[in-house]
């Protein structure tokens, strides 16, 4: 699973540790944040070995500050050592991710904030679990469990009233229901959708505002291209505002009545929060001494 091989592979170990020796380990947070990634971290020690016990004082989701001490493992230093990096790597990340999303749920209230496809190659499940822990809400898992017309599907269809037209005689064709949603990016186009969802019978359930928040000189943005979409929809379907999302802008993206917030840097540009794994030292000094070892 973690491209281990042997413990014998850890060449480092075989030569500074005693096979037998045991220690005890305490994870350090190195600055505040909320955590994530606990759950995981304690699969990966039970994968490495079994024999390992993992304590924790915070759970998933809790607010930590730098210097505190929130759990601990105890057992060969073998298998702790060569645990340790894959442990962190996931809880640092997650962690990231958790520390991002609880910032901007709070500023994006009422609206809800979500994630996007644009997560870690082979960690979508992860980053997406951290989105969870952080408060934030996901967004669809892949390409077959909702349907998204983008900008591409919507030019190779012929303009948004094919193509929404061509969803709803597909889903009716298989039988198939499933949450749909359309991405617009004028309000030209939001009248579109509209004007079709008025005239015939759509799966429809939800409109992305694409790029509706317009970033001025001054580093303010300009909302009102998002304000008038948001009220020419007038809640007949779910909103979702995409694109120039920040930690500055999601508040007031929220205060426009959007239902959603949508936001790839959650998950594309995060930044790790920062925790160690420190071995007690006098521990195993002392077990090292009563083995003859240290």
């Amino acid at each position: 699973m973690f491209h281990l091989g042997s413990f014998a592979g850890d060449v480092t170990c075989m030569a500074t540790i005693p096979v037998d020796m045991e220690v005890e380990a305490c994870f350090l947070a190195k600055e505040d944040g909320i955590i994530a990634g606990i759950a995981l971290a304690e699969m990966v020690f039970q994968e490495v070995d079994p024999s390992l016990k993992v304590e924790w004082s915070r759970k998933d989701g809790d607010y930590v500050c730098k210097g505190l001490q929130f759990g601990k493992v105890y057992g060969r230093a073998h298998s702790i050592v060569v645990a340790e990096r894959i442990a962190l790597n996931f809880m640092q990340r997650m962690s990231g991710i958790a520390t991002l999303t609880k910032a901007m749920a709070d500023a994006a209230y009422p609206a809800y904030i979500l994630e996007t496809r644009k997560t870690a190659p082979g960690l979508r499940l992860v980053d997406k679990w951290a989105v969870l822990i952080g408060g934030g809400r996901n967004h669809r898992l892949g390409l077959f469990d909702m349907v998204l017309i983008k900008d591409n599907h919507i030019s190779i269809a012929g303009g948004i009233s094919n193509a929404l037209r061509s969803v709803d005689q597909y889903l009716e064709r298989e039988n198939l229901q499933m949450e749909v949603e359309v991405e617009t990016r004028t309000l030209v186009e939001v009248k579109e959708v509209l004007q079709y969802a008025s005239q015939m019978k759509t799966s429809l359930t939800r409109i992305m505002l694409d790029n509706m928040v317009i970033p001025l000189p001054n580093g303010d943005v300009d909302m009102s291209m998002l304000k008038e979409a948001v009220e020419l929809i007038n809640g007949k379907f779910e909103t979702e505002a995409s694109g120039n999302v920040t930690l500055k802008t999601v508040h007031k993206i929220g205060q426009t009545g959007v239902t959603y917030i949508s936001s790839g840097a959650l998950t594309h540009s995060v930044t790790a929060l920062d925790i160690s794994l420190k071995i007690d030292t006098e521990l195993a000094l002392e077990v090292g001494r009563r083995t003859k070892r240290a």
